[in-house]
């Protein structure tokens, strides 16, 4: 394999990360909505806490994929 097929490769990995952290972050959303209306606030607050820590995870992963342009 040739460096412009592992690079196409690494490209499509990171694709794949970047939309799948973006649907978990949705989840731990609807979650801690869910959540917070049954009164489990400090568990809202976590899960809140979690869709944040995807969200930094998928920006560090979008800076890669712009630094291999």
């Amino acid at each position: 394999m040739d460096k412009e097929d592992r690079v196409l490769r690494l490209q499509k990995k990171l694709e794949h990360w970047i939309e799948h952290n973006k649907e978990h972050a949705e989840s731990f959303r609807k979650a801690a909505r869910e959540a917070e209306e049954i009164g489990l606030v400090d568990i809202s607050r976590c899960l809140n806490d979690a869709a944040k820590g995807m969200d930094d995870i998928s920006a560090l992963l979008e800076k890669a994929m712009r630094e291999m342009s």
